[in-house]
């Protein structure tokens, strides 16, 4: 069964942005671009809202460093906001519940997807247990006063066990978790 890769970029303190700072805080270096190039899940169909379609779609039309290679990645975009022809490459538009069509593609698909960005996309899918693997790559940098879009706000508990971690460029964080989702802190009863 093809698995379901949740992705975020994050700060310290758990924020996706913050207003005024650059992408990646400014401080994606060589390693990590290098990481991204070499196109980790290349061949993972990625999944997104319509919020992250724009601003991700946006960098790629600028030239943002590390989005070339998402081009030529096959892209589903959940939205009922959006219209097509949507002018982001491989991208393909579905219109109904993201939850009822995952669950469709983990079922009867054979292609592994992960996610970008899309926050409630995430919370959605990590509540209806769809979600296989959790990758988090933390940013050396607290936003307190300028973050914006806590990233586990609205989350269930949720137990992580790490099976892969890496430091690119004696800085940044690459974690990875599967998750399991708990009724409540360990030891209470519910």
């Amino acid at each position: 069964m093809p698995e379901l890769l949740v992705d975020f970029i994050t700060s310290l303190d758990g924020y996706a942005a913050a207003d005024g700072w650059p992408g990646w805080w400014g401080l994606e270096g060589p390693e990590y671009l290098a990481w991204l190039g070499a196109q980790p899940e290349a061949d993972y169909t990625v999944l997104m809202g319509a919020t992250t379609y724009r601003v991700m779609s946006g960098f790629a039309a600028e030239g943002e460093p590390g989005t070339g290679a998402l081009a030529g990645m096959s892209k589903v975009v959940f939205s009922t906001t959006l219209s097509e022809p949507l002018s982001w490459a491989n991208t393909q538009l579905v219109a109904r519940d993201p939850i009822e069509a995952v669950r469709e593609m983990k079922e009867k698909g054979s292609k592994s997807m992960r996610t970008i960005g899309s926050l409630t996309l995430c919370r959605s899918l990590l509540k209806a247990g769809l979600v296989d693997r959790f990758r988090v790559v933390v940013f050396p940098v607290i936003t307190g006063s300028s973050g914006r879009e806590r990233i586990y706000d609205g989350y269930p508990d949720v137990a992580l066990d790490m099976i892969s971690s890496r430091t690119f460029d004696g800085r940044i964080q690459l974690l990875e978790y599967v998750p399991t989702i708990l009724a409540g802190p360990p030891g209470t009863t519910l």
